[in-house]
């Protein structure tokens, strides 16, 4: 219904205008910078893409680095504190909100390697290189007839981490440690390693890696107008993206 609207018929534009508020989406930006909203993710049903989660996280974080400048927080000559509060929207943050951050969400020593690599240019746009539990599974390759892997065509290509058996002793299915006890695994006839999830009902807003801020927050119920901590919080609309088309274009 609501991808089907039609601007020439009123009731259809009244729809449209309570569903997006320019001044909620302002917002939104906003909370991210601070650390306020702990996890970017996609809509099952409409607004988001899965495709596109980690672009528009850093799109966000490179829109506020020139709208707002350095944060607040940081005291180097850089935007680590900005750039480690972005990452950990999309890795370490939802894993511990999934309760499998024992295995997953980053880069430590006994965790599992799912590790997405990038061509610094391409970072955020483009992978170089996909390991799943340490194996290559998706990669970057040329005509796999030469004798190179850089001859074109050169597009992504599945890799021996995504071919027979590997697939299931690099992948996880996560389940409770119930299920688990109950043999539910077994009798489904599993082939993954089965992992249980722990501590989902435990955690909260502190246990959010740099995304754990807890301000008072107001909206207008006329305007949408959104405080924080009493401060409006907005931000203009960006007229020119990063990591967008020319990133795509071949």
């Amino acid at each position: 219904f609501c991808h089907h609207l039609n601007p020439a018929v009123a009731e259809d534009v009244a729809f449209a205008d309570s569903r997006i508020r320019a001044e909620t989406i302002a917002a939104e930006d906003v909370m991210h910078d601070e650390g306020v909203l702990s996890m970017y993710s996609s809509d099952s049903q409409a607004m988001g893409r899965i495709g596109e989660v980690v672009i528009r996280a850093w799109q966000t974080a490179d829109k506020m680095k020139k709208m707002r400048g350095k944060l607040k927080e940081e005291t180097e000559d850089n935007d680590n504190l900005r750039a480690k509060r972005y990452i950990a929207k999309t890795t370490i943050n939802c894993a511990i909100t999934h309760g499998v951050s024992d295995y997953l969400g980053s880069l430590e020593v006994g965790k599992y390697a799912d590790i997405v690599m990038y061509n610094t240019a391409f970072f955020a746009a483009k992978p170089k290189m996909v390991f799943k539990g340490g194996f290559i599974a998706w990669s970057i390759m040329g005509d796999p007839n030469a004798s190179l892997p850089t001859p074109e065509p050169v597009y992504y290509r599945p890799m021996f981490g995504a071919m027979g058996r590997a697939v299931q002793k690099t992948s996880f299915t996560f389940m409770s440690k119930k299920s688990i006890e109950l043999g539910v695994p077994q009798k489904l006839g599993l082939e993954k390693t089965v992992l249980p999830v722990k501590n989902c009902r435990t955690i909260g807003k502190k246990d959010m890696i740099w995304n754990d801020k807890t301000p008072e927050i107001t909206v207008d119920p006329e305007t949408y107008e959104v405080r924080v901590d009493g401060e409006i919080a907005t931000v203009d609309p960006a007229k020119e993206l990063s990591l967008a088309q020319r990133y795509f274009m071949a």
